[in-house]
């Protein structure tokens, strides 16, 4: 269960399927904002899912998901009717690049000390665990080590889905600095992963579609 402020208070809502809100408005329609509580339903797991991705924290994600739906609270007057999930995307995104920016650097929970020996050592456990824990934690470790630009770009292209025009509005940056940001953010993926995949099995990360099981091949 999550808990979004809302236009009378706290507002309770339990998470299930993000249906769209896609709304197509002819020019002569006026377009009617939905209920708050609708807008909270559909779209606290879309947006929770990706602040997720973005910050790497489920403490974090949770604080910038609260922020997002403040800021869509207050701005839905603002909102020009076409893709509502995109305008989510633009505001999650461009909040969680504000708030990077502030701290100069994104924050992630410290590494456990017996998590830290896992990745330094597999002594006492089995290779098939060692390969599903290890493997794991370089996907999460090389995406949060990326700066967060490049960490959105790729997050929406590959996660998300998203095309290079869609995140370049996202982001608002020009189409070749998206292109950019992508390429040098997967370069960075695949030299992490294919530094620190266990075994002779190694992971070359190509972007949307590869295959983060343990042990695949390039």
């Amino acid at each position: 269960m999550s808990s979004v402020k809302g236009p009378t208070g706290l507002v309770r809502v339990t998470r299930r399927g993000s249906a769209g809100m896609t709304q197509q408005v002819a020019p002569e329609q006026e377009w009617t904002a939905p209920a708050w509580q609708e807008i909270v339903e559909q779209h606290t797991d879309r947006v929770y899912r990706l602040a997720l991705r973005l910050t790497g924290d489920r403490h974090d994600a949770e604080d910038l998901t609260q922020e997002v739906f403040v800021r869509v609270f207050r701005s839905l007057h603002t909102y020009t009717p076409g893709t509502f999930e995109g305008w989510l995307h633009r505001i999650t995104t461009n909040l969680f690049l504000d708030q990077a920016r502030r701290k100069q650097r994104i924050r992630f929970d410290a590494l456990s000390e017996e998590r830290a020996a896992r990745l330094t050592s597999a002594t006492g456990l089995p290779d098939d665990l060692f390969a599903d824990r290890m493997f794991d934690d370089d996907v999460e470790d090389a995406l949060a080590a990326l700066p967060p630009d490049f960490r959105a770009a790729v997050v929406l292209c590959d996660i998300e889905g998203l095309s290079y025009e869609e995140i370049a509005e996202i982001m608002g940056a020009k189409l070749g600095t998206i292109r950019s940001r992508i390429h040098r953010g997967r370069s960075l993926l695949r030299s992490a992963l294919a530094h620190r995949a266990p075994g002779e099995g190694r992971t070359r990360y190509a972007g949307r579609g590869t295959s983060l099981a343990p042990g695949a091949h390039a």
